[in-house]
C-alpha cells in the first residue's frame, strides 16, 4: 500500500474541520469548487454525514452557500471509484496499462453519458479521485 499524503488549502481544512464538528463524521478529505463541497468520509460514516433526513446536509448547505456532496472512502479502489459514481450502479474494474493502474468502469451503453456527466463533470471527478486516493492513472467509461 502506498502512502499517500494530501494537500489541502486553508479553505479545504476550514470547511473539512466544520462538517467533522457539525455531522460527527471523520472526514479523509474535501474538495471545494466554486459551486459546491465534496467530502470524503470515513467507511462506514455516511449515515453520521448526511444526518436524518438529511439535516446535516442542509445546515452545511446553509452555512457555506455551496452544493454538498458527500461519497464514502473505501481502501478498495474499485468500490471507492463505485462510490464515487453513485446513485449510478457500475461495475469497476482495475487493469494495468502501460505500468499504471487504470480503473475501467463498465456500464449500460444507455447510461455512459449520464456516468461520464455533462461536460465530463461526472468522469473527471472520479479521476481527480481515484488519483489522490488510490494512484489511478485514468478512469475509463466503456
Amino acid at each position: 500500500m502506498i502512502l499517500m499524503t494530501l494537500k489541502l488549502s486553508d479553505e479545504e481544512i476550514r470547511y473539512l474541520a466544520l462538517f467533522e464538528n457539525l455531522t460527527g463524521a471523520s472526514v479523509k478529505d474535501c474538495l471545494v469548487y466554486e459551486d459546491k463541497v465534496i467530502f470524503i468520509v470515513k467507511k462506514g460514516d455516511m449515515g453520521l454525514a448526511i444526518g436524518k433526513g438529511g439535516v446535516n446536509i442542509e445546515k452545511m448547505k446553509e452555512i457555506i452557500g455551496k452544493r454538498i456532496e458527500v461519497i464514502e472512502h473505501s481502501d478498495d479502489p474499485t468500490e471507492f471509484i463505485a462510490n464515487i459514481l453513485k446513485p449510478i450502479n457500475v461495475k469497476v474494474k482495475i487493469i494495468e496499462k502501460n505500468g499504471k493502474n487504470v480503473a475501467q468502469v463498465i456500464v449500460n451503453p444507455d447510461i455512459k453519458g449520464i456516468v461520464i456527466g455533462k461536460g465530463g463533470k461526472n468522469i473527471n471527478k472520479a479521476r481527480e479521485l481515484a488519483k489522490r486516493h488510490h494512484n489511478i492513472e485514468d478512469v475509463i467509461v466503456r
